[in-house]
């Protein structure tokens, strides 16, 4: 790609790569802005450069992605994926919490899988690239999020009878 090009791409995908941006940094609205300027910067200044077999926007997902962890490292905020695992799992959502909460209690990688399929029309051999992951792994991921949140609801509407009855 040519730089008007990636210029007009970028256009194309900025408010879709914001959106991916701050699910990376933790749904940090400033965080996510200073990642995508500077994902920019790497592929304007061809610092991140595509490759001929990949498809742009993967390639630019895991860009923002690994820009997000950069940042997050280096401002003190990221946790390992054990510690959020095991945070996630302590206690099952309230009734009163969003689906978007309900995500966010899941594990990182669930968390990202599912966002990726079902926010950003990504299939899962697409997020497996982002993630740099095997498909097996990705699979696994999607299903064990799926699960817990379809659990989750079902056990928020069990609740939501019993209270009118």
């Amino acid at each position: 790609m040519n730089r008007s090009q990636l210029e007009s791409f970028l256009r194309k995908h900025h408010h879709e790569a914001f959106l991916w941006a701050r699910q990376c940094c933790g749904f940090d609205g400033e965080l996510a802005k200073d990642v995508i300027q500077l994902v920019f910067l790497k592929v304007l200044e061809g610092k991140a450069k595509l490759k001929a077999e990949d498809h742009p926007k993967t390639w630019l997902f895991s860009v923002i992605r690994f820009t997000a962890m950069d940042e997050l490292r280096a401002n003190g905020k990221w946790l390992t994926v054990e510690i959020e695992e095991d945070m996630a799992w302590e206690s099952e959502p309230t009734e009163t919490e969003s689906h978007e909460d309900l995500i966010r209690q899941l594990p990182k990688m669930q968390q990202e899988v599912l966002l990726m399929v079902f926010y950003h029309d990504m299939t899962l051999e697409e997020a497996a690239k982002v993630l740099q992951l095997h498909i097996g792994t990705v699979r696994t991921h999607y299903d064990r999020g799926k699960k817990k949140l379809k659990d989750w609801i079902e056990i928020r509407k069990t609740k939501e009878k019993n209270e009118y009855r």
